[in-house]
């Protein structure tokens, strides 16, 4: 269950190009699982910008002087985001969570790859540390534009058994992106598993890997998740069902989560002809 409360601000740190906010979270962090994610408020109790932002949860500590606290990962790009970079130790931002759908974790130690695109790196530091304690060997693949754009190359390191670096201008690690070494990451672990967490682009071509190889592949997708409980309808995407069918389903509520083969990535943003509920379509969702 979802909590609300008063968050002070313990730390705004900068990570290269990002800015990592520690934030207190009673009854939140105790709770919170990787993948799982919050909303802040910005710009304060008189401001214009009515729409929470949402965030990963990179790190939680349920424990210490103020109870639980968690960590996020800002990347700014807006006015909500710019403001939220600059707020300072003990500032008070409104917070939810922890919201939406998180990662199924394997029962048995497996072979595991997790695969980050710039700051969709944060949530997986959380998802490496479960995996690692259920005995499951852990490959990392992560990429950026540039080298300022990756996020806990340090961190990663000690936590996966082998970390594979990709940026598009080669100033980090391999020149090219992080599907142009996901195949040969595959084999050296022997994977059975994929995680993944960036943009849309390279989610959907992560999955297109793994489907291919036959690999189970988890996909954490960014939405615009205005609201984050399921009610503005801002986050819907085509996934398909158990039963066959494609539903238009909120990111916020039933992911942001979901089976890479599950998606319909080409059809991202749109409503496909052939959705439950779609213009033209009986009830059943089946095109006359």
């Amino acid at each position: 269950m979802a909590e609300q409360v008063k968050s002070e601000i313990l730390d705004n740190r900068r990570a290269g190009d990002y800015h990592v906010l520690s934030l207190t979270a009673p009854g939140i962090a105790e709770v919170a699982k990787p993948g799982h994610f919050i909303t802040l408020s910005m710009g304060g109790d008189e401001t214009s910008m009515v729409l929470r932002r949402a965030f990963a949860i990179h790190q939680v500590q349920s424990r210490g002087v103020y109870g639980g606290t968690l960590d996020i990962a800002v990347s700014v790009q807006g006015r909500g985001t710019e403001w939220l970079a600059g707020r300072r130790r003990h500032d008070v931002v409104d917070l939810v969570g922890p919201l939406g759908k998180p990662f199924a974790l394997p029962k048995q130690g497996v072979s595991c790859v997790l695969v980050g695109g710039g700051y969709g790196s944060a949530p997986l530091f959380m998802l490496a540390q479960e995996l690692r304690d259920r005995g499951c060997r852990v490959d990392m693949v992560i990429g950026a534009a540039t080298e300022s754009r990756l996020f806990g190359v340090l961190e990663l390191k000690r936590l996966a058994s082998a970390l594979t670096i990709t940026t598009d201008d080669g100033s980090a690690g391999v020149q090219g992106r992080v599907t142009d070494v996901l195949d040969d990451a595959l084999d050296r672990a022997g994977a059975d598993v994929v995680y993944a967490c960036g943009p849309m682009p390279m989610l959907s071509e992560v999955a297109r890997i793994a489907t291919k190889r036959r690999v189970f592949s988890q996909c954490a997708v960014e939405e615009a998740m205005a609201c984050g409980i399921g009610v503005c309808m801002t986050c819907v995407l085509p996934v398909i069902g158990d039963d066959g069918i494609t539903r238009m389903v909120r990111s916020c509520v039933e992911g942001p989560v979901f089976r890479g083969d599950r998606v319909r990535w080409a059809d991202v943003h749109t409503i496909p002809d052939d959705a439950w509920g779609a213009p033209g379509n009986d009830d059943r969702g089946v095109g006359r």
